[in-house]
């Protein structure tokens, strides 16, 4: 589109002049000459064409002068405006006070058109740096409303409703709750009924950070329930995801998974580790011990791997306490990390409580921990008691 350019000079052979020198490019597209003949009427004319970007004004003028204009200009608070002020040349202390006023540049009387030019074409250059800038600017907000969505979507896709499974709520005590580092994350958590008396539920961690992990992260979480809900063991859950989400990887991601099914009757677990954080087991006695580190690779990394089902019983008023690796490596500003011991001892005083207050805790003690320092991980935390 064309530079639309208003002269504001009261000499009206300054219009021939200009149109005649500058033909090529009006002709071209490149530049469109507006003029008037006081500050007055550029003012009007600057309301009926919002779109002038440069303004070449000369300082002496009836009704308004050019410095009057300026100030008028500056009012307008337009990024792109650029305002070149013309003049007699001994008239360098109103050209001093126009520039310290935010003039864009000067010329002076007799007008050098061939300065001139040099002088529109720097500002042409600023503008459309300042537009690129705008561009930016608006489609980063527009990327930043769009993440937000996201990871609004994110979160719902979560179980969200406690207790989750009133036809078992005496029997089970559920809470969980995942804090992304970004807009959207790459840690979920999941728990869905398979029958009368067995649940699934699942902790996981994706590879990586941001869009490109949330994307896995949906797409792990869909099949890994979809495939669980069936009802197979966890191993066989865990080996069909892999086969599908290796053979689809991009960018070589991965996802941790701990994978268990809890029979709500009898408290038996049968879980696989893959890759993951060992939990916690917190005894109604208020022991606390962690389950073996994970004897099976991480989900989506190689394809053909088996996995292996482990075993576990929660007696009534024992509790299961999942957890990412954003809990452990929460950093504070002197960059330790918050670790198994902390989190031990943070369930250490926890002995008896329900499992929202347990996730509230262990969220609230590492939030405490890290301070000022950013949050450099998603944090996500399940808790399973039998009642």
């Amino acid at each position: 589109m064309a530079i639309k350019i208003l002269s504001v000079d009261d000499e009206l052979d300054l219009e021939l002049l200009l149109t005649q020198y500058f033909r090529r490019k009006i002709r071209k597209g490149e530049y469109e000459f507006l003029f008037a003949h006081n500050g007055l009427e550029a003012l009007t004319m600057m309301v009926k064409h919002p779109d002038i970007e440069i303004v070449l004004s000369d300082i002496n003028m009836p009704e308004m002068d050019g410095l009057t204009l300026l100030a008028k200009i500056n009012e307008m608070r337009n990024p792109a405006l650029r305002v070149i002020m013309v003049s007699a040349y001994g008239d360098m202390g109103n050209i001093r006070q126009a520039m310290n006023n935010g003039a864009f540049d000067f010329a002076t009387k007799p007008i050098d058109l061939d300065d001139l030019s040099v002088t529109i074409e720097k500002a042409v250059e600023q503008i459309n740096y300042v537009h690129e800038t705008q561009r930016e600017h608006s489609q980063l907000e527009s990327l930043k409303g769009d993440l937000a969505i996201a990871g609004e979507i994110q979160q719902a896709i979560l179980p969200r409703q406690f207790p989750p499974f009133p036809a078992i709520a005496e029997l089970l005590d559920i809470a969980a709750l995942m804090t992304p580092a970004k807009d959207v994350g790459g840690d979920f958590y999941d728990f869905f009924r398979i029958d009368d008396e067995r649940i699934g539920f699942v902790m996981a961690d994706v590879s990586g950070k941001g869009i490109p992990a949330s994307i896995f992260m949906a797409v792990s979480r869909t099949l890994i329930r979809a495939t669980g809900i069936r009802g197979g063991s966890p191993a066989e859950c865990l080996t069909y995801s892999n086969k599908l989400l290796a053979s689809e990887s991009v960018d070589c991601m991965f996802v941790t998974v701990f994978y268990g099914i809890l029979n709500v009757v009898t408290g038996d677990i049968e879980y696989c580790n893959a890759g993951h954080n060992p939990p916690y087991v917190l005894r109604q006695s208020g022991e606390l011990s962690a389950l073996p580190l994970p004897a099976d690779p991480m989900v989506g990394a190689i394809d053909g791997l088996e996995f292996h089902v482990a075993n576990l019983r929660l007696n009534p008023g024992d509790m299961l306490v999942l957890f990412t690796d954003g809990v452990t490596e929460a950093m504070n500003t002197q960059y330790e990390e918050f670790g198994e011991q902390r989190l031990e001892a943070t369930l250490s005083r926890l002995k008896g409580a329900d499992c929202k207050h347990t996730v509230e805790t262990i969220k609230a003690d590492t939030t405490a921990f890290s301070g000022e320092a950013e949050q450099s991980d998603d944090i996500t935390i399940l808790a399973i008691k039998r009642l």
